[in-house]
C-alpha cells in the first residue's frame, strides 16, 4: 500500500481551500485537522456543530436476487451476528461481520431502504468487505459498491438546525432513522447516526453535487469542518470503538462489550440462533461471560497514556492485566481517557490499575463508558 498514491474524496479542493493539514489515513489523502486546531475543533462539535468529511469509508447496496427483502436479510444473517430481518423500512443498525473465531472483522452500519440495504463500513477494510460479502451471498444477492458518492457527518447539538434550514423534514427523524431527503435540489441518503456522541446526522451525497452541499451547510455560522484528530477524541470521550485499535480479529464481540448490539433472536433460544461465523465461541460468551473486557480508563494526573501501553494490578508491575487499545487527552472531561481491555477480575468500575508509560508505572482508574452523556435524540 506504501507505494500506492493516496487516494482523493470528492472533498479534498475544498480541505485545501480551508487550510486544512493533510495526512495519509487508510489509503487516502485526509484532513487531520483545520486552522481552529484539534482542540477547539472538539469543543465546537460539543457545543455548536461540526462537519466531517468520511468520503473514505465504503458504501454498498444490497439488494435480493428475489426481489424478497427478508432472503437477502437472512444471508446478511449469516455473516452478522445481529437481527436484520427485524430491520423496518427506514431503520438502520450498528452489526459487525465476524469470523470463525468470533473476532470481528469489520464493524458496519445497514439501513433497510425497502427494496435494497445499504451499508457503510470502515475505508481500511472495504475491499475485504466487499469480496468477503460478494464470494459467500453473490447466489442470493446483488451488490454495488458506490463509489460516486461522497458521505459526511454532521454532528453536535446544532448539528439539527443546521440542517433543517436546508431540509426542514429532518428534525422528525429519531436517532438510527434513514430516509431520502433533498439538500439544494440534491437527492440525499440522511441517516440521523454519526460516531461522536452527539446528536448528528450522516448524509451521502451524490459526488459531483458534494462540494456544493458541504459548502452551503459550512456557510452557517455553527457550523465548523472538524479533521481527524478531533474526530478520534470525540469518539473516544463517547466511548466508540476504532476498528484495528479496539476491535479486531482477535477481539470477540462480548470482550468488546458490544453485546447490546446482539438481539435476543440471534441468542441461545433466540428464533434465529446462531448461524454465524463465530457462533460457537460468542453464543457461549453471552452466556458463561468472557475472559477480558474493554474497559474504560482514567489515567491520575494530565499525562495520556497511548495505544499498547501495558496495564498492571501492582505499582511494581509483576502482575500484567491486560492492554490500552486507545487514549489521549479529552477536551470535554478536561484530562487524560483511554479505553483498553482487562481480564475479569479487574473490570469493576473504580479499580485501581496501573499503566506503563515510558518505562514508569502511571495510577490509573478503571471507568463506566461513555466518558461525556451522549445527545442521541431517541
Amino acid at each position: 500500500m506504501d507505494d500506492q498514491p493516496l487516494l482523493k474524496t470528492p472533498l479534498h479542493a475544498l480541505h485545501l481551500s480551508l487550510g486544512a493539514r493533510m495526512v495519509p489515513f487508510a489509503g487516502y489523502d485526509m484532513p487531520v485537522q483545520y486552522p481552529l486546531g484539534v482542540m477547539k475543533e472538539h469543543l465546537a462539535t460539543r457545543s455548536d456543530c461540526g462537519l466531517f468529511d468520511v468520503s473514505h469509508m465504503g458504501q454498498v447496496t444490497i439488494r435480493p436476487r428475489s426481489g424478497r427483502m427478508e432472503d437477502a436479510a437472512l444471508a446478511l444473517e449469516s455473516l452478522i451476528p445481529v437481527d436484520i430481518v427485524g430491520l423496518k423500512p427506514g431503520r438502520q443498525r450498528y452489526g459487525f461481520f465476524t469470523n470463525d473465531d468470533g473476532g470481528i472483522l469489520d464493524d458496519l452500519m445497514v439501513a433497510n431502504r425497502g427494496d435494497h440495504y445499504f451499508m457503510v463500513v470502515n475505508a481500511a477494510c472495504k475491499e475485504a468487505d466487499f469480496c468477503y460479502m460478494a464470494e459467500r451471498l453473490s447466489d442470493r444477492c446483488t451488490f454495488e459498491i458506490l463509489l460516486d458518492r461522497a458521505l459526511v457527518a454532521l454532528q453536535g447539538p446544532h448539528a439539527e438546525q443546521v440542517l433543517a434550514e436546508f431540509c426542514p423534514e429532518i428534525t422528525s427523524m429519531k436517532f438510527m432513522d434513514v430516509e431520502l431527503d433533498d439538500l439544494h435540489d440534491v437527492e440525499c441518503i440522511i441517516a440521523r447516526s454519526g460516531y461522536s456522541g452527539e446528536d448528528g446526522f450522516e448524509i451521502s451525497i451524490p459526488q459531483d453535487k458534494a462540494d456544493l452541499v458541504v459548502r452551503r451547510l459550512l456557510d452557517h455560522p455553527d457550523c465548523q469542518p472538524i479533521g481527524l484528530g478531533a474526530r478520534d477524541s470525540l469518539r473516544l470521550e463517547a466511548g466508540l470503538c476504532l476498528y484495528g485499535n479496539d476491535i479486531d480479529t482477535t477481539t470477540s464481540p462480548v470482550e468488546a462489550g458490544l453485546e447490546w448490539a446482539i438481539q435476543k433472536v440471534r441468542r441461545k433460544g433466540g428464533a434465529r440462533a446462531g448461524g454465524f461465523p463465530g457462533a460457537g465461541r460468542i453464543l457461549d460468551e453471552l452466556e458463561h461471560g468472557a475472559v477480558r473486557r474493554r474497559v474504560g480508563i482514567r489515567p491520575e494526573g494530565k499525562a495520556p497514556v497511548r495505544s499498547h501501553a501495558p496495564l498492571y494490578a501492582d505499582e511494581s508491575g509483576q502482575v500484567r492485566i491486560g492492554e490500552v487499545t486507545s487514549g489521549g487527552f479529552g477536551p470535554t472531561v478536561d484530562g487524560p481517557v483511554a479505553m483498553g481491555y482487562v481480564s475479569m477480575a479487574h473490570v469493576k468500575p473504580g479499580t485501581k490499575i496501573f499503566a506503563e508509560v515510558r518505562g514508569k508505572l502511571l495510577p490509573a482508574v478503571v471507568a463506566e463508558l461513555p466518558f461525556i452523556v451522549p445527545t442521541y435524540k431517541r
